[in-house]
């Protein structure tokens, strides 16, 4: 099983390292706040339009094959902080 980790919760520091051109992938950075704009796709799945602070973060598994508590979910923190984690299954190359 093949998972990968995306975190959106992005250090400034850590940006660039991650994101090498996000003004091309319709990904904008900004004083501490992602930003998916149009058509960006995470494993084939749609994350258009959503946004990123620090305290909504965004943790994303992709597996090759069906998870088993597939789907996304908000999980709020005692810091009054929430984490949308998704566990998502790949959506092969050929049908994206």
């Amino acid at each position: 099983m093949r998972k990968l980790l995306i975190l959106a919760t992005l250090a400034a520091v850590a940006l660039p390292s991650l994101l090498p051109c996000p003004a091309s992938a319709g990904i904008t950075y900004s004083g501490g706040v992602v930003r998916f704009g149009k058509n960006v796709r995470v494993g084939g799945h749609d994350f258009s339009n959503r946004t990123f602070t620090r305290k909504r973060n965004a943790v994303i598994y992709l597996y090759k094959g069906k998870p088993g508590n597939e789907g996304c979910r908000w999980v709020v923190h005692r810091d009054g902080s929430k984490t949308q984690v998704c566990h998502l299954q790949s959506v092969p190359q050929n049908r994206r």
